[in-house]
């Protein structure tokens, strides 16, 4: 067996090289799969039966749309490695249609924004890829990046909310992930380097049983087996719930740009194809069409497992496709959900604060593909000050109107792209520019 195959996109590695990196990517990204819909199932007090209904058909249909990604079906899917999940970005939306609509509204709203963002995916983005050159999608990045790395450390002091947020032992615990995640990733060679994630995670669970933080009574009322059931909830349409969730798809469609980018350049160093970057798109949409259907809200791709990407070097998609496997079992089979589901975040947090980092690192490599010229600084250093900077100033946004609120309140990646994308129109190339001053020393010469 080829031990390079995993560093390459296509061919089949081992069960047994597959399985525990396919597995690193779940273990990664499983957490941020189901918190979202806990969130709107206690905001819309949703009794425990349909909670945890919720919670295995995200798993089911993350599952399904990360293996279209890996294995296109026709132009869906970008055949790259990239793992779908629900997205934290659609819970503000969800929340004010859940308050107004009920959960109906928020799948109907889901439904018709879905279709939505395949018909960009499939008729717009091809008109308009010549605008994202590598400054502008690696600005796309850099700031994806340094918007999750608050989502790290809250995860390393022990999640939002908590009761013993930033305690001792939740910084302890972290601590001790990322020890070990950076032990085994620089000191290590082979499986156990490229494990790195995986082990610093297991390592972190059994810790955590000794300091009380894992209870495994849940275990027992989790079912054997039980089937996703489609259709369960109905559907509600409402045009203002449509119009405010669309708006939040056209965000996701910026992050799957950025996250598609960052993984053909951290990972196969060159920049996403068309074809690739329209695929992404267009499985973002039909994962987010299932997941209506499914009862739960839209799927996208997760910057999680981009930083994993981005810190292995592992583009295999059969590696990726394998970990959809397993999320399609923990699906089907309720106890292998319930028992990967009862990881303390702040064993999360220790890995995480790491691959999100290689986010932000990948964001800053692809900027500099190009060379970074006068205009180039120029395109960065507006979109990350006054993109960046506006987005970390709390209620900067709430005098303008909710739709405003929902594009640019939520997300930290849409105001830097988009002004990234205006000025890499607006402002003059480098060749006009040098022309220009051709012009003018040929004339005082005169």
């Amino acid at each position: 067996m080829n031990k390079k195959i995993i560093y390459q996109l296509d061919g089949r590695p081992s069960l047994t090289q597959a399985i525990p990196l396919g597995l690193q990517h779940i273990l990664a990204m499983f957490v941020g799969n189901v918190t979202p819909l806990i969130i709107i199932s206690n905001i819309l007090n949703l009794d425990l039966q349909t909670k945890t209904s919720l919670i295995q058909c995200a798993m089911f249909v993350s599952g399904i749309v990360t293996l279209i990604q890996c294995y296109p079906v026709g132009p869906i899917g970008a055949k790259l490695p990239i793992v779908m999940g629900t997205s934290f970005g659609f819970v503000p939306a969800a929340t004010a249609i859940g308050t107004k609509y009920g959960i109906q509204g928020i799948l109907g709203a889901c439904l018709v924004g879905a279709i939505f963002q395949m018909l960009v995916g499939g008729v717009v983005l091809k008109h308009i890829r010549k605008y994202f050159p590598p400054v502008v999608t690696g600005i796309v990045v850099l700031t994806m990046g340094i918007s999750l790395l608050p989502t790290g450390v809250n995860y390393f002091a022990g999640g939002v909310g908590a009761s013993d947020f930033a305690s001792p032992s939740n910084l302890l615990l972290g601590t001790i992930v990322l020890i070990t995640v950076i032990f085994f990733k620089q000191y290590t060679k082979g499986m156990l380097s490229i494990s790195s994630v995986l082990i610093g995670l297991v390592v972190g669970y059994i810790v955590a049983i000794p300091m009380g933080k894992i209870d495994f009574s849940s275990l027992s009322q989790a079912p054997l087996l039980s089937v996703p059931v489609p259709f369960k909830l109905g559907f509600a349409f409402h045009i203002d719930a449509i119009i405010a969730m669309i708006f939040v798809y056209m965000v996701s469609t910026v992050e799957t740009i950025g996250d598609i980018t960052a993984i053909t350049n951290s990972g196969l160093n060159r920049e996403a194809k068309e074809k690739e970057i329209i695929g992404g798109v267009l499985a973002d949409g039909l994962g987010s069409l299932m997941g209506a259907i499914f009862n739960v809200l839209p799927n996208t791709s997760f910057g999680q497992n981009v930083g994993i990407v981005s810190m292995t070097k592992i583009v295999n998609r059969f590696v990726v496709a394998t970990g959809a496997c397993i999320l399609i079992l923990a699906g089907i089979f309720p106890k292998v959900g319930a028992l990967l589901s009862l990881m303390p975040s702040s064993v999360l947090g220790g890995a995480s604060i790491v691959m999100f980092s290689m986010i932000v690192v990948s964001g800053i490599k692809l900027i500099t593909t190009d060379k970074l010229t006068e205009r180039n600084t120029m395109i960065l250093a507006v979109s990350l000050g006054l993109g960046l900077g506006v987005a970390y100033v709390p209620g900067f946004f709430d005098s303008f109107p909710e739709s405003i609120q929902l594009i640019f309140g939520e997300s930290k990646t849409v105001l830097p792209a988009i002004l990234a994308v205006i000025l890499n129109i607006v402002l003059p190339k480098e060749e006009f520019i040098s022309e220009n001053i051709d012009l003018s020393d040929d004339l005082v010469k005169a």
